[in-house]
């Protein structure tokens, strides 16, 4: 329950017939994450591909075995980005590779984590996208939560790799894997999929979460569906947010997240072939 409630999230429509089928070498299989998988394998616009074994987006990952801490050592992940807010971490401290450097990005989920609140929220919602629209439509925090991961993308060393992760690795996770996909001149159709490709991936875990919220707290089960499921229309929401603001991706990534056309080139170099 403490992972629904701490984590702000979304809904469960279509997923692309490719997206499942590429999970095999998309999906890393953990004994103590859900979520976690490689951003590589994805066709740009100029007919390339974003680079395997690079990027990783996760959930929480204060679970890790061993084994699963052996694993991470084997992806040579060198940064671990952590969007959540101090409740969150207090209550479930990341778990990393000894050699790996920790970079706390709490910003915008300071209040993340109060489980009363976000009980009685959900409570008395009739839907939850008027929970969710809110939360993917507030930008004011995403150049404090994200430029950091681009200004370690850009500095990483070519034989390492970096992962970000929030909770449920779907809302912070998701809007951050979307950015960097942009970026790296993936389509929007693609980082939509990916987005939605939470819903594949948690989907044991949800259907749990689900009965016990439903059953034993008596919540709405549309509400329930919709904040432990990701939406199209919540990230889509996001990028209008961005443009009717800066008026273009393009801008907004240049002025917030510090990427010029020459750090838009060096990132394609690095992560794109």
């Amino acid at each position: 329950m403490k992972r629904v409630i701490v984590c702000i999230l979304l809904t469960i429509p279509f997923l692309g017939k490719t997206q499942i089928e590429d999970s095999a070498k998309r999906m890393i299989k953990l004994q103590g994450a859900l979520n976690f998988r490689d951003l590589g394998g994805y066709a740009t616009k100029d007919g390339k591909q974003v680079k395997w074994g690079k990027i990783y987006r996760s959930a929480e990952i204060n679970n890790l075995t061993n084994s699963d801490l052996n694993a991470l050592d084997n992806l040579a992940i060198n940064y671990v980005m952590d969007f959540r807010g101090p409740a969150e971490v207090a209550t479930a401290p990341d778990k990393i590779p000894t050699h790996a450097v920790r970079v706390s990005l709490p910003y915008g989920s300071e209040n993340v984590g109060d489980k009363m609140k976000m009980m009685k929220m959900m409570s008395s919602a009739s839907t939850g996208d008027s929970i969710m629209l809110p939360f993917y439509t507030n930008i004011e925090s995403f150049g404090k939560r994200y430029k950091p991961i681009f200004e370690v993308l850009l500095k990483n060393a070519n034989d390492s790799a970096i992962l970000f992760h929030c909770t449920a690795g779907k809302d912070r996770t998701g809007i951050g894997a979307a950015l960097i996909l942009y970026a790296l001149g993936v389509d929007e159709r693609s980082i939509l999929n990916d987005f939605l490709a939470s819903n594949y991936y948690r989907k044991p875990d949800n259907e749990r979460m689900r009965g016990m919220l439903v059953n034993t707290y008596h919540m709405n089960p549309a509400v329930v569906e919709d904040v432990l499921g990701v939406k199209e229309k919540y990230l889509q929401a996001t990028f209008e947010a961005i443009r009717s603001k800066y008026g273009s991706m393009d801008n907004y990534l240049e002025k917030v997240m510090g990427l010029n056309k020459k750090n838009i080139k060096t990132l394609r170099q690095k992560y794109v072939n």
